[in-house]
């Protein structure tokens, strides 16, 4: 693919800015919005080449870009992260159209990778992968979230003890 412009789609300000600069220096042309209101917008105008999207954002899901990206332009190669990742999430977002599916924070090699890559290939697996230990206090942490922070659902949603669910989320996040 010649074209090489790149749409990015993050609330988080700082990462947007400093991987819109490691994506210049590798050959994109980038625009980037911090809402999904905005990347609407931008893919209606002008629909990118590629797209990295970020799952979870205050007005919505990266998803709903997706769906647009799809509508204006189908060849367009997407690449979500997020911070919260889960298997229901990855589905979703490659059923509806992404190629790849990283969890933050990615490096910006590594989401180049996934945006370049042809055919069926795998990507190669990731350099420093999150631990079973990260991998089960984030999937906690996210039902946590989906239950509007209720202790005594999420725990009966995750088939544990309230009490055992308490002292998990009362600790710090496992290091990688």
């Amino acid at each position: 693919m010649t074209d090489k412009t790149l749409l990015i789609l993050d609330d988080d300000a700082p990462l947007r800015g400093r991987l819109r600069r490691a994506m210049e220096v590798r050959g994109f042309e980038v625009m980037d919005a911090g809402t999904v209101q905005e990347g609407v917008e931008m893919v209606r105008k002008t629909p990118p080449a590629y797209a990295i999207l970020d799952m979870k954002l205050e007005d919505g899901t990266g998803l709903t870009l997706v769906q647009e990206l799809r509508k204006k332009r189908a060849d367009c190669r997407i690449v979500m992260l997020t911070g919260f990742g889960n298997i229901a999430t990855a589905v979703a977002a490659v059923k509806a159209g992404a190629l790849d599916y990283l969890p933050k924070p990615a490096d910006p090699d590594q989401i180049t990778a996934a945006l370049m890559q042809s055919g069926d290939e795998m990507p190669p697996p990731p350099q420093d992968p999150m631990s079973a230990d990260r991998v089960r206090w984030e999937h906690i942490q996210r039902v946590y979230e989906q239950c509007g922070r209720n202790v005594s659902e999420t725990a009966r949603r995750l088939r544990m003890h309230r009490r055992t669910l308490q002292r998990i989320l009362s600790k710090h996040a496992p290091r990688n």
